[in-house]
């Protein structure tokens, strides 16, 4: 369905007793779901990591469907009509931009969706214009994709659904990985473009505080539980507030409660660099010449802008990429004879010493079972059964994936798949452990689990680097902060 008009028609949509079921889980995803969302209305959808939230969402974009992929029961429509006979009513829009670029340029990115759906070539133009207009996204059409920040590349992704004129904008999580002001920029641009097109809204966002400005309504869901709160979102965060929290819900006047840190004692150094650049493609640098040394028992938080290289510094340290410029040393205690430079060690050896979360966490992912994921680490590194067995029960039930540990990672939420990537690095024990943004996605819960996991781990000795925006994992765990800047800035210790 198209609509030609410059503006879209919002849509209704409507679940009544709506469940699914991925093929391979005994579980449903969703269940006894029945709510209704008036055309033009502004929704947040909160609820505990595994609640359904992004399945709920993807159905409604037409992408949850098939006897190959599970099943399901009730009805979900939109209009009326169940999602997946639409084509253009709805928009989708996820929390990793990099997965939704497809072409080089600007313009023609925005204008790829406008093609698919047939709209007349006169029109297409105008349409991506305006888009871009609506985002706040002033580059030239002709501007490398590629070399867009974080944020800006989400309003592209944003413009990009935009252009095609849905009467439903579907958000999932979609600043997860944003820096603040990158936050601001994606959040004010879907206020923007709701403003001039009057489209209905559903966002997930496990952090409240961020959306509540724009947002007319909450709903909440529970695992197999359907809707558990619901109305105006002062009223349901004043009144349910407490309960909501106690369940894993993000709310701002009820954080979650953490143990006391212990104090600090930083021991020797187990990598150093000196004068070191980090670059993804080979004479491409994307940070300037750093010195900075990991310690043993010590978090080192590794924040800035997006496009400022955190990741592939946190990369190059891991020994996964070839230092630019400088020189990377392990010490002997960590290198234990497999040499001083992390580049060149195996994969056994890097198991043991460094450890890695990737910022995407399908990107580690190598098996089909959850519980397969942990037992390659332990596998390679030749442990017995007995302390393999009881390393793994510990992991799934310290990151509540126990009764995960069948499903197939492909299969989880967001937060779970985040969880299962943090895990597959957990289970080695490494001396050194590089996190990359490891709390996106999570509930309140889960967040506070994996905080006084990765304080334990620091109290035991390790020497943890975390990439991150989270503010609030900042402040609870880090003994020092490294502010990265981009090339031609600078850092601040």
């Amino acid at each position: 369905m198209i609509n030609p008009g410059s503006a879209p028609v919002p849509a209704a949509v409507e679940a009544r007793g709506w469940g699914w079921r991925h093929a391979s889980r005994l579980a449903w995803a969703v269940d006894n779901l029945t709510l209704r969302i008036n055309p033009g209305e502004r929704v947040l959808l909160l609820g505990a990591s595994g609640a359904g939230k992004s399945t709920f969402m993807h159905a409604l974009a037409g992408v949850v469907g098939g006897d190959d992929e599970g099943e399901s029961h009730g009805t979900l429509t939109v209009d009326g009509v169940p999602p997946a006979s639409l084509r253009g009513r709805s928009g989708l829009v996820l929390q990793d931009p990099d997965s939704q670029m497809i072409l080089a340029r600007v313009g023609d990115d925005v204008a790829f969706g406008c093609e698919n759906l047939g709209v007349p070539r006169e029109q297409i133009w105008p349409r991506v214009s305006r888009a871009l207009g609506d985002v706040g996204l002033d580059l030239p059409l002709d501007h490398l994709s590629s070399r867009l920040s974080g944020g800006q590349k989400q309003r592209l992704a944003l413009a990009g659904v935009l252009a095609m004129n849905p009467g439903l904008i579907l958000l999932d999580e979609p600043t997860a990985n944003l820096d603040p002001a990158g936050v601001r920029e994606v959040r004010d641009a879907v206020g923007r473009a709701l403003d001039r097109t009057g489209a209905t809204l559903i966002v997930i966002e496990h952090r409240v505080s961020t959306w509540l400005p724009i947002v007319d309504r909450v709903i909440v869901l529970g695992p197999g539980a359907g809707v558990i709160a619901d109305g105006d979102p002062a009223t349901v965060l004043r009144e349910r507030g407490a309960e909501l929290a106690a369940a894993g819900v993000w709310v701002p006047e009820h954080p979650p409660v953490l143990a006391p840190r212990p104090p600090t004692i930083a021991g020797e150094v187990l990598l150093s660099g000196r004068g070191l650049r980090a670059a993804r493609i080979p004479g491409t640098p994307v940070t300037r010449a750093l010195d900075l040394d990991l310690r043993a028992g010590e978090i080192l938080a590794l924040t800035g802008p997006n496009g400022a290289g955190k990741s592939t510094l946190a990369l190059t340290l891991a020994g996964l990429i070839r230092p630019e410029a400088g020189t990377l040393a392990a010490s002997p205690a960590l290198a234990q004879g497999a040499g001083p430079a992390p580049i060149g060690w195996k994969s056994r050896q890097l198991l043991g010493r460094i450890g890695s979360v990737f910022q995407d966490p399908e990107h580690q992912f190598l098996s089909t079972t959850v519980r397969g994921e942990l037992e390659i680490s332990p596998r390679m590194l030749r442990w017995d059964a007995e302390h393999t067995e009881a390393r793994i029960t510990e992991i799934l039930g310290r990151l509540r994936l126990t009764a995960l540990a069948r499903a197939h990672p492909f299969t989880l939420s967001g937060g779970e798949k985040r969880r299962l990537s943090v895990a597959t690095a957990l289970v080695a024990a490494p001396a050194v452990l590089m996190l990359d943004e490891p709390t996106f996605g999570q509930d309140a819960l889960t967040w506070a689990e994996l905080v006084a996991l990765v304080d334990e781990l620091r109290s035991g000795g390790t020497s943890v680097l975390a990439v991150s925006h989270d503010e609030d994992f900042i402040a609870a765990l880090a003994d020092r902060e490294l502010v990265l800047a981009a090339p031609n800035g600078g850092t601040q210790a």
